[in-house]
């Protein structure tokens, strides 16, 4: 039987097993991948750590993913045939038939939805098994490399953007400039905002200035708050931190109206004064990646647009060193694992 290699976790914890396993033949609406990359995500510690509840293992993480279809099962839709570059992200499938589906919030699918790399092995192996309904076109004008960190990091940025509320010259702020940050300060400035970056410290603000940033915010030196509000007020704050008071310290730089949008995950609280909220009608809203056209669409936006990816790459086999540098927060600014040829 015909092998392939995989990056497993057989427990809660555990390390990274470099195992071979039989290839996986595709069952009913789902197609077989030969992955070219893989992007390492911090959500993929949910894997690592048997965070998720229910989570079976041994599991194969990895929800960043980008490669070929070459084995297409019994009732998959005909729009998807083998040969095809398809990227795999977070969001893999919901039922279509529950209440929150039935109104288009396939996010809140009250059947539980399947996530790549948790509810069944995701693209840290050479093969994966992966749903019709996860599947998104990639466009020729990306590498592999390119389009992996696009399908999580840079779908829920474009996506965040685009459902906040703001529209062509509103002033936008992009909290945080790392992972999904570097992506956000591109999206927010090639969709026509007047695109505000805030992070700790001098040291980014050439390279926000150079995504496209038009105004930076060292918020160890001044309030963002008062420098957004001198500014005329933020229509949107993308918060990509997972700092729950560097989020909240934001708040009072809102516009009338204006959104704080939460992508950094965090059991921490993010408090804020009612009357911060009432007086401005301001609201604070969380933002989930993002489902399989919105990722296709991110993927075309990226391409026509420019937005790429800072990344750095490494082999399957050095899947635990490259994971380290992305848990240790220390890459500039993504983690992608290639399958080689």
């Amino acid at each position: 039987m015909p092998k392939m290699r995989a990056a497993q976790v057989s427990y809660a914890g555990g390390p990274f097993e470099l195992v071979e396993r039989p290839i996986p033949d595709p069952g009913v609406g789902q197609v077989r991948i030969k992955v070219k990359t893989c992007g390492i995500c911090h959500s993929d510690a949910m894997t690592k750590d048997g965070a998720w509840p229910g989570l079976e293992f041994p599991r194969i993480p990895g929800h960043e993913v980008i490669g070929v279809i070459d084995a297409v099962g019994k009732g998959v839709p005909p729009n998807w045939t083998a040969g095809q570059r398809v990227g795999v992200g977070w969001h893999a499938w919901h039922c279509g038939y529950c209440g929150s589906c039935r109104r288009s919030d396939y996010f809140a699918c009250q059947t539980g939805i399947q996530v790549t790399g948790i509810s069944f092995d995701g693209g840290y192996a050479d093969y994966m098994i992966a749903p019709s309904t996860a599947l998104a076109l990639v466009p020729e004008g990306l590498t592999s490399i390119e389009a992996a960190p696009l399908m999580c990091a840079g779908l829920t940025t474009f996506n965040s953007l685009r459902n906040s509320g703001a529209q062509p010259g509103d002033l936008v702020a992009i909290l945080g400039v790392g992972g999904l940050g570097h992506l956000g300060v591109q999206y927010a400035a090639k969709m026509g905002f007047r695109t505000v970056a805030i992070a700790r410290g001098k040291e980014k603000e050439p390279l926000a200035r150079e995504l496209g940033a038009v105004h930076y915010i060292d918020s160890q030196a001044s309030d963002p708050a008062a420098e957004l509000a001198a500014l005329g007020g933020a229509k949107a704050v993308i918060a990509t931190v997972t700092h729950a008071p560097a989020m909240a310290a934001t708040l009072g730089g809102l516009a009338p109206r204006g959104r704080l949008m939460v992508l950094g995950a965090s059991n921490e609280a993010i408090e804020a004064a009612p009357i911060t909220l009432i007086m401005g009608r301001r609201a604070i809203e969380g933002w989930y990646s993002g489902t399989s056209i919105d990722a296709e669409e991110t993927l075309a936006f990226s391409t026509l647009s420019s937005v790429r990816s800072m990344n750095e790459t490494y082999p399957l086999e050095r899947v635990a060193e490259a994971y380290e540098r992305m848990i240790s927060g220390k890459a500039r600014f993504r983690v992608v694992l290639t399958m080689g040829s």
